[in-house]
C-alpha cells in the first residue's frame, strides 16, 4: 500500500512538472479591482496559500479601486490579466474588444446598494433616487452597473439622473458615506455589512443572494472572473490552465472552509478592524462564491440582457458569447483537483 501510495504521488509530481516546463508565461502580472472585497476571496486565497506557486507561476498583483480601473490597466497594456466582472467581457466586445473569462471567482454580484439613513426616510421608490449623489467602487464598474439597472428599473435615466462619485472598496467608502460625501451607496462586502450593522444604510436592492440577485436582474449573473484579451488566451493556453487550476482550487477551498479558516488566511487589514464583523460578512456572501470556477450559459445570456436594459452599445450589438468565456480550463482544473 505504502509503495502504491509513493508511485502515485511521483507520477502526479512528473506531471505537474511536465505541466509547469511547458508554461508560455511563468510572470504573471493581474490587476484587480478592490482584492480585500469578498467579490474577489479566491484570488487572495490562492496568493496566499501558494496555489500560484504550486502551479510553476509568479504573480504580481496591481490593487486598484475599482475593476473599471484595473481594466483599463490590462488594455493598455501595464498588466496581463483581469481579476474583474465578466460583464466587462460583454460590453468590451460590444466595442470591437474581445476579452475572454477563463475561470469564475463568484456566482452572483455579491453587491448591495443602500441609502444614507438620514435619507432613508424620504425613499419610497426608486424613483426617488433622483438627484442623489452616489458612491461606487469607481465608475464603470460592476457596482455602477447595479445603480444604472435600479435607476432604468425606476423610469430614470442611468446616465443623467444622479452624481456618480468613485469611493473604492474598502474603508474609502465607509467613510464617504458617514462623513456625508455621498447619500447612497453600491458596492459589496465587508463594507456593505458593515454600513449595515453601524445602522448607517438602509439596503434597497441585495444582490448577495438568490433571492435578492433574481429580484434585481431576474436570473442568477456570474461575477468575478479572470479574463483577459482572447488572443492572449490562445497563445498562452498552459498558462492560463494554470491560473484556472490555482483559482478552482481555491474556489473548492472556500467551499469548504469556515468563516473563521477565511480569517486566518487574508491579511488582517482586510477584517477592517473588526473580526466578528468579518466572519458574519463571509457567511452572508458564501452562496455567491464559486464552488468550481464555472459559468453557466444561462447567467451569461441573463448578463446580455441585463446589459441591454441601459447599454445602447450592447443592446446594438450582436454579442458572440463564446468569445466571452470559455469552461474548458475550469473543467480541466476540476479534473486535476476532484
Amino acid at each position: 500500500m505504502l509503495r502504491k501510495k509513493f508511485v502515485a504521488t511521483l507520477v502526479l509530481a512528473v506531471l505537474a512538472g511536465t505541466c509547469q516546463a511547458q508554461l508560455e508565461k511563468r510572470d504573471v502580472h493581474i490587476a484587480v479591482g478592490g482584492q480585500a472585497s469578498f467579490y474577489y476571496l479566491p484570488l487572495t486565497i490562492a496568493e496566499r496559500l501558494g496555489y500560484f506557486r504550486d502551479e510553476g507561476l509568479t504573480i504580481k498583483l496591481s490593487d486598484f479601486a475599482g475593476g473599471a480601473v484595473a481594466l483599463r490597466a490590462v488594455v493598455g497594456g501595464s498588466a496581463d490579466v483581469v481579476s474583474g466582472a465578466y460583464e466587462h467581457t460583454i460590453s468590451l466586445q460590444s466595442k470591437k474588444q474581445y476579452f475572454q473569462a477563463f475561470v469564475a471567482q463568484g456566482r452572483l454580484p455579491q453587491i448591495a446598494f443602500g441609502i444614507a439613513t438620514a435619507r432613508a426616510g424620504a425613499y419610497k421608490s426608486l424613483k426617488d433616487l433622483k438627484g442623489l449623489k452616489v458612491g461606487v467602487s469607481a465608475p464603470g464598474s460592476s457596482t455602477h452597473n447595479l445603480v444604472k439597472q435600479l435607476l432604468t428599473m425606476g423610469g430614470l435615466d442611468a446616465n443623467k439622473d444622479v452624481s456618480v462619485i468613485g469611493v473604492g472598496l474598502g474603508a474609502t467608502a465607509i467613510t464617504a458615506l458617514k462623513s456625508g460625501q455621498i447619500d447612497a451607496i453600491s458596492n459589496t462586502d465587508p463594507v456593505m455589512t458593515k454600513l449595515e450593522q453601524d445602522k448607517a444604510i438602509k439596503v434597497i436592492a441585495d444582490t448577495r443572494t438568490v433571492k435578492g440577485t433574481e429580484a434585481v436582474w431576474g436570473a442568477r449573473l456570474p461575477a468575478g472572473v479572470l479574463h483577459a484579451p482572447i488572443e492572449f488566451v490562445q497563445k498562452n493556453p498552459h498558462m492560463v490552465q494554470a491560473l484556472a487550476n490555482a483559482i478552482v482550487r481555491a474556489d473548492q477551498w472556500i467551499a469548504k472552509a469556515s468563516a473563521t479558516d477565511v480569517a486566518k488566511v487574508v491579511p488582517e487589514s482586510y477584517l477592517l478592524g473588526d473580526r466578528a464583523l468579518y466572519l458574519f460578512s463571509f457567511d452572508k456572501v458564501k452562496e455567491a462564491i464559486s464552488p468550481d470556477g464555472l459559468i453557466s450559459d444561462a447567467g451569461a445570456k441573463a448578463t446580455v440582457k441585463a446589459l441591454s436594459a441601459f447599454d445602447p452599445a450592447v443592446k446594438a450589438a450582436e454579442i458572440r458569447l463564446d468569445r466571452t468565456y470559455t469552461n474548458e480550463f475550469a473543467k480541466n482544473a476540476n479534473a486535476k483537483y476532484r
